[in-house]
């Protein structure tokens, strides 16, 4: 079954482009447009999507708080935030908001497909070192933290995953957690599914969100 995408941007012209891009491709299908994010929530009231390339500046509603609200349904679409500017404040919030990555207006075509697949088969798509650079600029944004988490279901997690966390949480890749820990990568996958089932999140970018917000992980990416 062909990926069903929603674009949202209130550029016409930019929607034109990315609709005859995902047109050519033969497992995606877009199945609906919006203007702005009110339009776009109305519109999934009755329109299934797998995944919403989210535009974050528009009227009436802007893409972080339409993020937000299609992320707080049940079954919801996967967001991909689209910015202008790499790591703008928005980025950051939309992250926050629940999307699943966010990637730059520009990019290349076959990226942005890969982005998409990426998306729709459960995983991030903020690279580890966008990771990196996100939260040095934004962690002086969050709370200072305390050496305890706030988040009680961190305390589910055992010393191994708490570990892994840790290292996801400072933009390390699948491969460099392997690495660093001497474990398989398909070790590491598994460490990383269940810290997410355990702590009720979505993707790993909210691994990194929590980490931040609780203290586990401080500014320039040391262990709290």
């Amino acid at each position: 079954m062909a990926i069903r995408v929603m674009l949202v941007d209130d550029q016409e012209l930019l929607r034109t482009g990315f609709r005859m891009v995902l047109a050519a491709q033969p497992d995606m299908e877009v199945v609906a447009e919006a203007g702005d994010g009110a339009q776009a929530l109305e519109i999934l009231r009755s329109t299934g999507v797998d995944v919403v390339l989210m535009d974050v500046r528009m009227p009436r509603l802007d893409g972080v708080e339409a993020t937000r609200r299609i992320c707080a349904q049940p079954a919801a679409p996967k967001v991909l935030i689209l910015t202008t500017f790499d790591l703008d404040e928005y980025a950051f919030s939309g992250l926050k908001a629940g999307a699943s990555g966010f990637m730059l207006k520009d990019v290349p075509p076959g990226e942005l497909l890969a982005a998409i697949r990426s998306v729709h088969s459960g995983d991030a798509v903020v690279a580890p070192s966008t990771t990196r650079r996100l939260l040095d600029r934004f962690s002086p944004m969050l709370p200072s933290g305390t050496a305890e988490p706030q988040h009680k279901d961190v305390a589910k997690l055992t010393e191994r995953e708490r570990e892994v966390m840790l290292l996801v949480a400072q933009g390390l890749s699948n491969g460099e957690i392997a690495g660093r820990l001497v474990l398989s990568e398909a070790t590491v996958k598994t460490h990383v599914g269940r810290i997410l089932t355990k702590l009720g999140l979505r993707d790993r970018v909210q691994v990194v969100v929590l980490a931040y917000e609780t203290g586990l992980v401080r500014a320039g990416g040391g262990a709290g």
